[in-house]
């Protein structure tokens, strides 16, 4: 049965998903019964005013400023991850969206000049110790996958005036926009004022500084483009 209803869900998201036949049943009945702990655990927030769908929260896992925070169906949130929804707007995931351990979602920290927003789309794979501030705004598209230890600062310090101290300078915020379908490597930095266009690659270890366009593979640091996907690349 656990085979079966995890084949199911499972294959909201990818239609050609099955278990492979090496998975034996008690390794599938250990995953149902961790996720049925996690399901329960996130019932919790009933205690704060929020009525959870199908949410999944690993132990550890801290959600502050929760009435700026909207959470879609089947989302996980891994152990220790932190997601926060101070800022001017709010901090959404979409559903069947994975948040990796001891992540950080932060839209900021500040009370005197909150952040923009953090919006995760649908289906995103967020690997663990990912840190994503919403400073000037981000948003992650549908479908795309994103390894360990990814970092995402949509705002920098302004340090022209030498007089002072560069904390004392204010902030610039642009903003970060990542496209639908991407596959970002881990260990990758993305900053601010950066959009990355659809189905595009980012090597891991890649510090990205400037915009690239859809289908776009790209490593270095500074980032650089490698070359295009094109539609021949599929027939492959």
């Amino acid at each position: 049965m656990f085979r079966w209803l995890l084949t199911k869900i499972a294959r909201r998201m990818n239609p050609d998903f099955t278990i492979d036949k090496d998975v034996s049943g008690s390794m599938i009945r250990s995953y149902a019964w961790t996720m049925g702990k996690w399901w329960v655990r996130s019932w919790l927030l009933i205690l704060r005013g929020r009525y959870p769908r199908m949410l999944f929260l690993g132990p550890g896992v801290r959600i502050s400023h929760l009435k700026n925070v909207q959470l879609g169906r089947f989302v996980r949130i891994h152990e220790g991850a932190l997601l926060s929804g101070l800022g001017r707007k709010k901090l959404t995931i979409g559903e069947y969206t994975r948040i990796g351990a001891y992540s950080r979602v932060v839209i900021s920290e500040t009370f005197d000049n909150p952040g923009e927003y953090i919006s995760i789309g649908k289906r995103v794979g967020i690997h663990d110790f990912a840190h994503i501030g919403g400073g000037g705004g981000v948003e992650i598209g549908d479908d795309t996958i994103i390894g360990a230890y990814f970092s995402c600062h949509p705002e920098g310090h302004i340090f022209d005036d030498p007089s002072k101290p560069i904390r004392l300078q204010g902030l610039s915020r642009k903003g970060i926009k990542i496209g639908k379908g991407c596959w970002i490597g881990a260990k990758v930095t993305i900053l601010d004022g950066v959009e990355i266009g659809d189905n595009s690659v980012i090597a891991a270890g890649a510090v990205v500084t400037q915009s690239f366009p859809k289908d776009s593979i790209i490593a270095g640091v500074p980032a650089k483009l490698i070359r295009t996907i094109s539609s021949a690349d599929s027939l492959q």
